[in-house]
């Protein structure tokens, strides 16, 4: 066997990577608006109850929404949430002064 034919191409790898990025922007399309919502403020760093605060909503709703978010995008931990929002071009939701 030849070494380019154990490799993948960079054709496939492209391909791949823009499958990739398709299944994650459906991840992303399934999330519902409020929900979008605390993705943008968890992927900025805020804590639960900051983010119950700028919501206006319980810091267990926050739970449960950002419950649902790890789910639905298939997050194992907060890192890799932040790097799919990068993959995705998102940009963390700038908060208010209260």
């Amino acid at each position: 066997m030849t070494p380019s034919s154990t490799q993948p191409s960079a054709i496939d790898l492209h391909a791949n990577q823009r499958r990739e990025l398709e299944r994650l922007d459906e991840r992303y399309r399934s999330l519902s608006p409020r929900e979008r919502e605390v993705m943008q403020l968890v992927i900025a760093g805020l804590l639960n109850k900051q983010i119950a605060v700028e919501l206006d909503i319980s810091e267990k709703t926050v739970n449960v929404h950002r419950g649902q978010v790890m789910h639905k995008m298939r997050a194992d931990s907060l890192a890799e949430l932040v790097r799919m929002a990068e993959r995705l071009h998102l940009s963390p939701a700038r908060r208010e002064e209260h």
